[in-house]
């Protein structure tokens, strides 16, 4: 437990109603989308920049952890007190969009801005922000920064690195650094943003982040491709891309995510023939262009097999089309009591072997593991479906198999995760991404950063 001078000296700093200590709050912080919990000693929402400058500056000298948090939504435990400390929670005063700056087109936000408010409100005055991770309408910005989210419409646009421009943060002796620059070129320095992007709160508390955005494209349509296997369609993915197709997204479900669904949502209406459907949107700034991406796909499509190319004619149609992927992972629990999902991501290329080679670790097992994902940018969701969770043997050989998906997807030049980041679930298998000497070089970057290791520690298997 926290030693009560602590918590009164940090409560001199934010005020009494920003410092909770009580069981409500310990357990509805304790806790992500792994399920799995750790209660911390107490939570406390800083008001501003300088509060998270005078707290940290005192947790690092009276060496208490702290472990800063959005909204919670990650899938790796990353915003977890797995050894106890405080919950720092960005989201209840830090969450202001500060700036929409048209003429240099970037938006400053703090870290605690729900994704889909900006991406509403920027679409207001015209401009585009693409990242849009499942978790857009709850996810906070700052989250997504140190996840390095992505989201359904990296195909063509990238993921959330590619749109931080500049970040504000505080170190853990209490330092404010600026890294980064609103201009679209900068070289002077080290790129610290760079670094501190995707580092899971391990390094600095982001407190403000500038973000590029982009004109909103005028037109927008909606496709699905249905193949007699899931291998044409990876194979049409990376070969229709190379033959000048650039959709906004390209997500894929398989064949047991078909039959899930199907009897998960019976109203669903999927080809009954359908081994591999590939789903997507296009988006241009004129209607020509639309019908060119679309007659690429559907030419390319035919040439790698498919048997059946889908063009929502309406609003209406387009939801209908992108029901069945916003619902995969909900349906596919019809196979199990327990889901051991990954998020691992391969070259293109390599998608139709890479799915060949995970249902054949999953025969090994005994497991049925459906998947879907967004097949356009090579990130797939491996779901290896245990049926009975309270079985030892099964939960052991589901974890076995997992970690033979990893070491598979890594020697084909793949990683870990694609978005959801490495917190505490994935740390046990970073051997198998990284050598010794890269492991050694991430430690020595948290030191440099850290050297009390007082912030967000033990998360990536540092």
């Amino acid at each position: 437990m926290i030693d009560k001078k602590h918590l009164e000296y940090i409560t001199s700093i934010v005020g009494e109603e920003n410092v909770k200590s009580d069981k409500a709050h310990l357990i509805a912080f304790c806790y992500d989308a792994t399920r799995s919990r750790f209660e911390p000693d107490a939570v406390v929402f800083p008001r501003h920049e300088q509060d998270v400058s005078d707290i940290l500056k005192y947790c690092n000298e009276n060496k208490v952890v702290i472990v800063p948090r959005g909204a919670g939504s990650g899938f790796t435990g990353g915003a977890l007190p797995s050894n106890g400390g405080i919950i720092l929670s960005l989201e209840r005063h830090m969450n202001k969009i500060l700036e929409i700056d048209m003429q240099n087109m970037v938006g400053v936000v703090q870290p605690g801005v729900i994704n889909m408010q900006f991406q509403k409100t920027v679409e207001e005055v015209g401009l585009f922000y693409p990242p849009d991770p499942a978790s857009e309408e709850y996810s906070t910005l700052g989250g997504n920064v140190s996840e390095n989210a992505g989201g359904m419409r990296a195909a063509k646009y990238g993921i959330t690195k590619d749109y931080v421009m500049a970040l504000r943060a505080v170190l853990p002796n209490g330092d404010i650094i600026v890294a980064g620059k609103k201009t679209i070129k900068d070289v002077a320095g080290y790129n610290v943003a760079g670094i501190l992007i995707a580092s899971e709160g391990t390094l600095a508390v982001i407190t403000e982040i500038t973000l590029k955005l982009i004109p909103k494209p005028k037109f927008k349509k909606t496709y699905m491709g249905v193949f007699p296997s899931v291998n044409s369609a990876m194979t049409a993915v990376f070969k229709s891309l190379a033959s000048g197709a650039n959709p906004v997204a390209m997500e894929f479900l398989d064949s047991l995510v078909i039959k899930a669904l199907k009897q998960k949502f019976p109203q669903v209406s999927l080809p009954e023939n359908a081994g591999g459907i590939l789903i997507g949107d296009v988006d241009a700034s004129s209607l020509a262009e639309i019908e060119d991406q679309l007659n690429i796909l559907k030419e390319s499509f035919k040439e790698n097999g498919s048997i059946d190319f889908i063009v929502a004619q309406d609003e209406e149609e387009a939801k209908k089309l992108w029901f069945a992927r916003r619902n995969a992972s909900p349906a596919t629990m019809v196979f199990g009591t327990k889901k051991l999902n990954e998020d691992i991501s391969v070259p293109r290329s390599k998608l139709p072997e890479a799915l060949d080679e995970i249902y054949k670790i999953g025969d090994k097992y005994g497991f049925q593991v459906p998947c879907f994902g967004h097949a356009g940018d090579g990130n797939i969701h491996v779901n290896v479906m245990v049926k009975d969770k309270t079985n030892e043997k099964e939960m052991a050989d589901g974890h076995k198999a997992i970690e033979e998906i990893f070491q598979l997807v890594v020697d084909m030049g793949g990683t870990l995760s694609g978005e959801h980041g490495i917190g505490i679930s994935k740390a046990p298998f970073m051997n198998i991404a990284f050598t010794e000497a890269e492991m050694n070089l991430f430690r020595n970057i948290k030191k440099a950063f850290d050297p009390n290791n007082i912030l967000n520690p033990f998360k990536m298997g540092l």
